[in-house]
């Protein structure tokens, strides 16, 4: 079971945005992330928790940020509940589309589960629902995805598999590089792989 902190910060300038600390592991439904965030200064700042199917699908998402909180699925698409600070007023949303995307790393590794993609110059469009932080604000957009290479290295503690894949933004045609092994992000805009206490968890 991976643990281990993501620091989080603007892909633009640099700015430290907030510290995740998290633990993952594949089970016998699919695989489930839950981490917990804090700001630069050390204060509670959010929370993930995701569950996937078997098939990479978003079975239960439950996000918190600045006191808002949205619960989500993949029903009809994807459906979500998006709740005010205040606990008084909750949004309903649904859009037909492949799964949830946001700040977190966990949901780079979601969307190369529900791909399934093999070494290929050839990208794979998907649509996705962005929870636009520090107010949870949902966005719909259209990404491709596409595995450029899978390389072994040789580790301590055995053979270390990593995926890189580049990601487009179909909007603007921006386009940048995702370095994943197994179920931990190593490298990709706006975060860095501070600490890892064990190595990452091998997808069947």
């Amino acid at each position: 079971m991976p643990r281990g902190r993501y620091s989080l910060h603007d892909p633009h300038d640099h700015t430290p945005l907030a510290d995740e600390h998290f633990q993952c592991a594949p089970g016998p439904s699919g695989w489930r992330y839950v981490s917990q965030l804090t700001t630069p200064s050390g204060d509670h700042s959010g929370s993930v928790d995701l569950t996937l199917d078997e098939l990479g699908r978003p079975i239960r998402l439950e996000l918190h940020a600045a006191s808002w909180q949205v619960r989500g699925a993949a029903l009809d698409g994807v459906t979500w509940v998006r709740t005010d600070p205040t606990g008084a007023d909750a949004t309903e949303g649904n859009v037909r589309a492949h799964a949830f995307t946001g700040t977190s790393p966990a949901f780079l590794i979601a969307t190369t589960r529900l791909l399934r993609l093999t070494p290929s110059p050839t990208a794979t469009r998907v649509r996705l629902v962005s929870l636009t932080e520090p107010v949870l604000a949902p966005r719909t957009v259209d990404q491709s995805w596409a595995l450029l290479k899978r390389e072994t290295h040789g580790t301590d503690n055995g053979p270390l598999t990593v995926d890189e894949y580049q990601v487009t933004a179909l909007d603007t045609g921006e386009q940048h590089a995702v370095h994943i092994a197994g179920d931990v992000v190593l490298a990709a805009p706006g975060l860095e792989l501070e600490e890892l206490e064990s190595p990452p968890s091998a997808f069947g």
